[in-house]
């Protein structure tokens, strides 16, 4: 019978620590989707873990930095336990959407931290360069980001910014040494993304900076 009510007791205990351990993780990524900086110290204090996944398995920094917590992002980023190397189930790492959300501070902490640059397929750089965000460019450029990544059907990041209508990312991408000529997979270059859509002002810079390497490296 002592056996029994031992059992009992134990068996409480762990049903209340799984509630309340429950409510504290929703606590935590309710915090974050607020950006309330203060209260998701508070949760990590208690023993929550930094890297937890919400409902739909995304990572705590990568749900504060989709959900625009962006204090919050830098607070996880420079957490010791948070793991910089984490991705969202599309694959798309933490610098990735720093990258793309243009959050300089955070994209700073993680290369410190030792997240990959250059990571096989799809790179922050390319995400930088579809928003145009010229100082993230310049900073993953300064981490030795390779300026023409190719995505898995070979689009760089030049492309993407030719496609996206982001004239000043092209400009800043040509004078890095971006490599003008390359096709992806579907045979179509930087300028043919641009001409295709109307893009004249990154058409214009792409074809100056087409006929100049074209002359290059025939030698003339």
């Amino acid at each position: 019978m002592k056996s029994y009510f031992k059992f009992l007791l134990y068996l409480y205990v762990f049903i209340g620590f799984s509630f309340t351990n429950a409510g504290s993780y929703d606590d935590f990524f309710k915090a974050i989707h607020f950006d309330q900086v203060q209260e998701v110290q508070n949760l990590l204090k208690r023993g929550i873990d930094p890297n937890s996944p919400n409902e739909k398995g995304v990572p705590a920094l990568i749900v504060a930095l989709q959900s625009g917590a962006f204090k919050t992002a830098v607070l996880l980023a420079q957490e010791p336990q948070t793991r910089v190397e984490v991705s969202n189930p599309s694959n798309e790492s933490a610098l990735m959407m720093a990258a793309i959300n243009n959050q300089i501070e955070v994209a700073t902490v993680l290369m410190e931290r030792g997240a990959e640059v250059n990571r096989k397929g799809w790179t922050a750089l390319h995400y930088a360069a579809t928003r145009g965000h010229i100082a993230m460019i310049r900073l993953l450029l300064e981490n030795s980001a390779y300026i023409d990544a190719e995505s898995p059907n070979g689009t760089t990041p030049l492309m993407m910014a030719a496609f996206y209508a982001q004239p000043l990312a092209v400009k800043l991408l040509l004078e890095e040494g971006a490599d003008p000529t390359l096709r992806n997979q579907s045979k179509a270059t930087a300028l043919d993304m641009a001409l295709a859509n109307d893009r004249k002002q990154s058409a214009f810079y792409l074809r100056a900076f087409t006929e100049a390497w074209e002359i290059r490296e025939s030698g003339e």
